[in-house]
């Protein structure tokens, strides 16, 4: 694992649209939004994917799932709804070696998605 944008905007190196923040996540705007509104969730215990959530501690995985909720209730998305995305790996097209979950939202999302 090494040093990803990720990783420098939970060192405040580089700047991000911050919609939320506790001990557990940071939720930000996707600079390249693919929907009216684009969020991405990032634990702050680090993982490189979510093939990492086994091994890391239950209390982890659990609050950072619990976060991703919390973040789309504080966006107003329950009513319209909206979809959490987990890209794992090269063929999902995962962008950064860090585990992230898109909230994707504000327009109906056509399925499949790829």
């Amino acid at each position: 694992m090494g040093d990803t944008i990720f990783d420098k905007i939970l060192a405040g190196s580089i700047p991000a649209d911050v919609v939320y923040e506790d001990d557990a996540v940071l939720a930000f705007r996707d600079v390249a939004p693919q929907a009216p509104v684009h969020v991405l969730v990032i634990p702050k215990h680090r993982m490189e994917s979510l093939d990492d959530a086994p091994e890391a501690p239950d209390a982890v995985v659990a609050a950072f799932l619990k976060n991703v909720a919390h973040v789309a209730r504080c966006l107003d998305l329950l009513e319209s709804g909206y979809r959490v995305v987990f890209n794992t790996g090269a063929d999902a097209q995962q962008s950064v070696q860090y585990l992230h979950a898109h909230i994707l939202a504000g327009r109906p999302l056509g399925w499949p998605p790829g």
